[in-house]
Parts: C-alpha cells; sequence; structure tokens
C-alpha cells in the first residue's frame, strides 16, 4: 500500500497535504482499493465553512458509495473538475491528480486527529 510519508491522514483514510493556509484533501490508495472502480465524485460543499469530520461529499464506486469527512475545519475553495469527467484518477493517481478538494484551513483548526503515514499503516494493516 501506498503510503506517502510526507502526507497526513485520518482513520477514515482520507489524506491531508497543508501547505501554508492551505490544505489539499483526497482518499488514501488504501480506500480507492477497498471501493473499487469509482464513477463519481459529488463534491456539494465548494465555498462552505465546515467542521473537521464533517461531510464535505461522496465517492460512488461501482458497488457502493461512501462518505467523504474533513480532516481539519476550513472552508473549502476548490474541488478538483478533472474528476467530473475522470473519477477514475482517484483510482490510479490517489496522491496526485486525484486529489479532490483544496480548503482554506480555519485559523486555530485543530491538527490533533492527523496521524502519520506510520500510524495510519498501522491502522489499515
Amino acid at each position: 500500500m501506498n503510503t506517502p510519508s510526507e502526507l497526513k491522514y485520518t482513520k477514515d483514510h482520507e489524506w491531508i497535504k497543508i501547505e501554508g493556509n492551505v490544505a489539499t484533501i483526497g482518499i488514501t490508495d488504501f480506500a480507492q482499493g477497498e471501493l473499487g472502480d469509482i464513477v463519481y465524485v459529488d463534491v456539494y460543499t465548494v465555498d462552505d465553512d465546515l467542521n473537521g469530520g464533517d461531510v464535505f461529499g461522496s465517492v460512488e464506486a461501482v458497488k457502493t458509495v461512501s462518505d467523504l469527512f474533513l480532516p481539519i475545519s476550513g472552508k473549502v475553495i476548490e474541488f478538483n473538475s478533472e474528476l467530473e469527467d475522470q473519477p477514475e484518477l482517484l483510482n490510479s493517481d490517489p496522491y496526485g491528480n486525484g486529489w479532490i478538494i483544496k480548503l482554506e484551513v480555519a485559523e486555530g483548526a485543530d491538527h490533533s486527529e492527523l496521524l502519520s503515514a506510520e500510524d495510519y499503516q498501522a491502522i489499515i494493516g
């Protein structure tokens, strides 16, 4: 399982990369493998201020739909529009072109629940 060490992770199988006050968020390689072929990504929260743990969208695979949970509080500022025509990017490149949203991190956002790559690996086995 690919788990880049420069990223942080959640128990809900999202990854987050924080650069300044902007975070890029997607699903992990483990998550896309468990979901199977992804056919649709629905993000309806652009321009919304959300709390960590809130649902910001969903991913639809051939056999299931899975909610997407925000790792930390902030304002959703961008959806990866490439996913509208190519949702399979989540399967083929989950940590690159398959990113899902960009978030303006809320001031004082709680990072304590974020996991290191090693801690995430321990959870998924």
